[in-house]
């Protein structure tokens, strides 16, 4: 069942049709999770994609911090510190 703020937001943003080709078990199975999830079809799709788009953001901004530190590597003092500030702070398991 989808709430009331939900339908407001879908109906509030604006959104454009497009065609997208999957084979027939992949339908099923995302009619299946829809059905098990009281949503869409549609939604998973669009969950599916910003998961996508989401995590290749993250792993370009993985990507450029390790570029800058091997561009600038961190001071060896830094490093030696927050070690003892962690060895000293860890939790006893």
């Amino acid at each position: 069942m989808l709430s009331h703020n939900h339908m407001a937001y879908h109906m509030v943003m604006g959104r454009k049709e497009v065609l997208v080709q999957l084979d027939d078990d992949l339908i099923d199975r995302l009619d299946r999770l829809a059905d098990k999830q009281g949503t869409s079809r549609s939604e998973l799709l669009r969950r599916g994609a910003s998961a996508v788009l989401e995590a290749a953001e993250h792993a370009e901004a993985d990507r450029a911090l390790q570029e800058a530190y091997r561009r600038v590597p961190q001071d060896p003092a830094i490093v030696a510190a927050a070690s003892r500030l962690a060895a000293l702070t860890a939790p006893e398991w």
